[in-house]
């Protein structure tokens, strides 16, 4: 990665349901801006009403970028998503624009932030040999086998988390080395990128995340789900953990309980996940806490 390549551009990150795309327009057209999506999710074709993609009128008011990348069978890593930023970057600055990075998937903006590590590739027989301890025996035996190598990781990851516990304990067994050591790397390649979070109070950041799962019902987001479950090739392991898609993808497949159950544990883990994001935003450095209405100020000698 080149480095240089990012040094000029801005950067609005948040946990899920804090308003991120919707200041994000206001944002870009004050500051001459184009937007470069910040989600892992928003790559994949035909997961819109879920992911809550910025729509076609907002799309028509500012250019977007790195949505609907990819087919939702198709797999993508962080690596695979910088290299498209870097693309991405280089035709907007090309066009004398300036670059917003708006999104809040973690691993995406640490990337961003740091650069990333140079740990070793992918081991398929070890991948594979994990996952199926992890469906014979379950997740928690993985995390408690990373917590006793990689309390540090551990910490960080939840149990549930099984791409990330796996790669973890993969990183372990094929250097030696936790994978919390191999990221020390990241503190040392620092740019002088500073990433503003939206910080809104908690009660209303959680009526807000309500709502928005109640609103997403009713644009047809079963019906989207339902579309995505008939895909030829079959949904890919990403697409299928989505928050959201997986409890209605389970419903649809006869599990889970009643819609109203399945809803309302939708909202109870997309509340769990924006509680993580927000401490896991409070320990990254670079990252300013802000209220919303505090970027334009912040950002002011940048705007038109």
């Amino acid at each position: 990665m080149n480095d240089d390549l990012f040094r000029r551009v801005l950067i609005l990150t948040g946990p899920t349901g804090s308003g991120k795309s919707q200041l994000a327009l206001e944002l870009a057209e004050r500051l001459d801006a184009e937007i470069v999506a910040m989600d892992s999710m928003t790559l994949y074709r035909g997961m819109d009403i879920g992911t809550a993609k910025p729509t076609s009128e907002a799309r028509a008011r500012v250019r977007h970028h790195l949505l609907d990348v990819l087919d939702p069978w198709e797999s993508a890593n962080v690596a695979t998503w910088l290299r498209l930023a870097a693309e991405a970057v280089r035709q907007i600055e090309g066009r004398g624009k300036q670059v917003l990075f708006v999104g809040g998937t973690a691993l995406y903006l640490k990337a961003l932030l740091f650069g990333l590590f140079d740990g070793p590739p992918r081991d398929e027989a070890l991948r594979a040999a994990l996952e199926f301890q992890a469906q014979q025996q379950g997740t928690t035996v993985l995390h408690e086998r990373l917590r006793r190598v990689d309390p540090a990781s551990a910490a960080r990851v939840h149990p549930n988390d099984l791409r990330r516990v796996v790669r973890a304990l993969e990183v372990y067994e094929l250097t030696g080395q936790p994978i919390s050591a191999w990221q020390t790397q990241w503190q040392r390649q620092q740019l002088p990128l500073e990433a503003l979070c939206l910080d809104l109070p908690r009660e209303l950041l959680y009526q807000r995340i309500d709502n928005r799962v109640d609103q997403m019902l009713q644009q047809g987001l079963l019906d989207e789900v339902e579309r995505l479950r008939r895909l030829t090739p079959a949904l890919g392991r990403e697409a299928r953990q989505a928050l959201g898609y997986k409890e209605l993808l389970d419903f649809l497949d006869g599990h889970g309980g009643t819609l109203d159950e399945v809803v309302q544990r939708v909202k109870t883990r997309t509340r769990n996940f924006a509680k993580r994001q927000l401490t896991w935003f409070r320990h990254l450095p670079g990252c300013l806490l802000i209220r919303p209405e505090l970027t334009f100020d912040h950002w002011r000698s940048r705007m038109r």
